[in-house]
């Protein structure tokens, strides 16, 4: 019959191999898709370009850099801090901490503070930008910023080794994990005012020269360097070979502090965290562990407050 034939040749079709199959629409589809734009050869690892601009990379970075534009031998890998708020952006201007923008509310009513704060930032060639409420608040991270916020980039540290160079004898204040930034930016305060050389802290779990130390150290962060060690007894160790003396300042010293006979020559006066004390691996680089007399019902010195003692001792030794 004409229905048994036509499902006679539907079955043949269906089974032959030219006719259509079911579900075969979307075979070899990914095939079709490709693999993107070709890179460039230079952007190929095993392209003979690609090793071309490696070489030629590594080379470039030998090189010196051109006299008078010498980067610092160490710095921070940090990204830029902001300063919040009117009093703190004020204060931070007035003692001339360098600064890349100042953040201003579009519509801010200002006073004083803002006229001030604005025309600081002119004179000091600080670039000024008007933003939006949302995009102070997300530079904030939803602290108070009043309205106005200052980026101020990450600071250039020193290489240990720069603070040799100094005025003879050269007086180094080395801090061995000292967590608050506030002792910090006191102790640069403290080496500012007695000529100290420079202050060596380390590069991991240390306070940083932040806005908070800046402010602090009332601009000493400004004069005095500051270098960062990986490793603070090795540090210790070849500022010894270099002929200096390292005297660890500590409650249980061996000798009181005016007594010390290392007190007249080239000086690293290191001084322990805030809760540990010296730690033991710098303690036994120390030359002389010494104390400082207090009275018997005084339990300890706070960091700062012991640093700026012998800073002071050992100005008044070569005095």
């Amino acid at each position: 019959m004409a229905g048994n034939s036509q499902r006679r040749g539907a079955t043949r079709n269906a089974g032959s191999k030219k006719g259509a199959q079911v579900g075969t629409g979307g075979h070899g589809r990914k095939a079709l898709e490709g693999k993107g734009p070709t890179p460039k050869a230079e952007e190929r690892p095993y392209h003979k370009k690609y090793k071309d601009k490696q070489r030629a990379e590594r080379e470039a970075a030998k090189k010196p850099a051109p006299r008078g534009k010498q980067a610092p031998r160490h710095r921070t890998s940090g990204s830029d801090e902001l300063a919040i708020g009117r009093n703190s952006v004020l204060e931070a201007m007035r003692m001339g901490i360098p600064a890349t923008a100042l953040y201003v509310f579009n519509r801010i009513d200002a006073d004083d503070r803002i006229t001030e704060i604005v025309g600081l930032a002119v004179d000091a060639g600080i670039e000024v930008r008007e933003v939006t409420k949302a995009t102070l608040d997300g530079l904030a991270g939803g602290s108070p910023h009043q309205g106005v916020a200052l980026e101020v980039p990450p600071y250039s540290y020193a290489d240990p080794q720069d603070l040799l160079e100094g005025e003879s004898p050269v007086r180094i204040v080395v801090l061995d994990h000292i967590q608050d930034p506030r002792n910090l930016g006191a102790i640069l305060r403290s080496a500012g005012a007695f000529g100290a050389t420079g202050v060596v802290i380390p590069e991991r779990r240390s306070a940083s020269v932040t806005v908070a130390a800046w402010k602090v150290s009332a601009g000493a962060a400004a004069r005095v360097p500051v270098a960062r060690a990986t490793n603070i007894a090795r540090t210790l160790e070849d500022y010894k070979k270099a002929g200096v003396f390292a005297i660890g300042l500590d409650g249980g010293g061996d000798v009181d502090l005016h007594e010390s006979n290392l007190l007249d020559g080239p000086l690293a006066i290191v001084v322990g965290s805030e809760g540990d004390g010296l730690s033991r691996l710098v303690s036994e680089k120390c030359d002389q562990i010494v104390s400082i007399p207090i009275a018997a019902t005084t339990e300890s010195l706070n960091a700062s407050v012991a640093t700026s003692i012998a800073l002071y001792e050992a100005a008044r030794a070569i005095a």
